[in-house]
């Protein structure tokens, strides 16, 4: 393991907007005091999560840059500077580095969908190449991308480039992440990708997950980074018990809905971050804007999440309680007042598919 990361729980951040959809940077200073105060072990700048796609380069850099500096001395900060251009990758990484971030996440090429072959040595390779004091964290999820960097090219790149000894594993593929194991060896860092799967696969002997990078911990960051170090600790049962009180948010990642058009019914997937956003915005945390294309639920989909959020604080009221302290919020009013819910529905959803 390289010595500017380590095992634990990491807050794929959320890009606040505000209503005229500019980047909401003092929301944004605040939702990382949120994190660093409730103890989490490193915060992801610009990821998936962070809608890295739909901003521009000024701004990718820009919050990396604030990320950074909030975060120095108190927590780690991993920069997303992986594109389908390995020339905007090398000088992104180039300014995480100067910005003083410990690691980079670069996601697969997406789209233009090279080889493995090609993603290691066209894309990774040459980053590690370039920057071989910097930790880079390869990210397949190739539900996102439509390609793959196959667990045999992890452990090549990971032979010539020990700074390329971690990967964020978003498969959702247990065989993959077991032969990912196999092929790179014991010393290499699995982190989780998948809220729901992060506790499956860190106590999975054959995958030996460290840590995860995850989504819900925006929210409930102090329970994520316990479960992480219950189960490094040997304290399974506890981090199983908090596992499973944070499965409904876990589940809630992405909500799947069967919705009535015209001509039939059809699936409509609400992905991340637009049901994390949603449930932010309910509990008072922030605008729960998204950039376009990137819009708002179905009203199935957003009755599913503020169940999910109602039963883990009936149930749980600790998980979301920190939230609620931090930002002056009335968890329970906000979940279960009916006019709130009302105004939920008109600003979060749209009023027919």
């Amino acid at each position: 393991m390289q010595p500017g990361l380590q095992s634990g729980c990491f807050t794929a951040l959320a890009t606040p907007f505000q209503e005229n959809g500019s980047v909401d940077y003092a929301g944004l200073e605040k939702i990382v005091a949120f994190q660093i105060e409730n103890d989490i072990d490193g915060i992801l700048a610009v990821g998936t999560t962070g809608e890295s796609p739909t901003l521009s380069w000024d701004e990718h850099i820009r919050i990396i840059d604030a990320i950074a500096a909030a975060t120095r001395g108190r927590c780690k900060c991993i920069a997303g500077t992986g594109s389908n251009n390995t020339a905007e990758a090398v000088s992104a990484t180039g300014h995480a580095a100067k910005a003083g971030c410990d690691a980079v996440l670069l996601v697969d090429p997406y789209y233009n969908g090279p080889s493995s072959l090609e993603i290691r040595r066209e894309y990774i390779e040459p980053v590690a190449r370039e920057y071989p004091d910097m930790a880079i964290i390869p990210y397949v999820i190739p539900g996102r991308t439509g390609t793959q960097l196959l667990p045999e090219d992890l452990a090549i790149a990971y032979k010539s480039y020990p700074n390329v000894g971690y990967v964020k594993e978003a498969t959702g593929n247990f065989d993959n992440m077991r032969r990912t194991r196999a092929c790179c060896g014991k010393d290499y860092v699995l982190y989780s990708g998948d809220d729901p799967l992060a506790f499956d696969m860190m106590t999975d002997p054959e995958i030996g997950g460290i840590g995860m990078i995850s989504v819900m911990s925006n929210i409930v960051p102090g329970p994520c980074s316990e479960m992480v170090r219950r189960i490094m600790a040997g304290d399974v049962e506890e981090a199983r018990r908090l596992n499973d009180r944070m499965m409904p948010l876990f589940n809630a990642v992405t909500v799947a809905t069967r919705e009535q058009t015209p001509f039939g019914e059809v699936t409509c997937r609400a992905r991340n971050p637009v049901p994390l956003k949603a449930l932010m915005h309910m509990l008072g945390m922030i605008n729960g804007n998204c950039r376009r294309p990137l819009g708002k639920m179905s009203r199935k989909g957003l009755a599913s999440i503020l169940e999910a959020a109602r039963r883990v604080h009936s149930e749980s009221p600790d998980i979301l309680g920190p939230a609620g302290q931090f930002f002056n919020s009335d968890v329970d009013n906000r979940l279960n007042d009916p006019q709130l819910e009302k105004q939920y529905y008109n600003d979060l959803c749209y009023p027919e598919y």
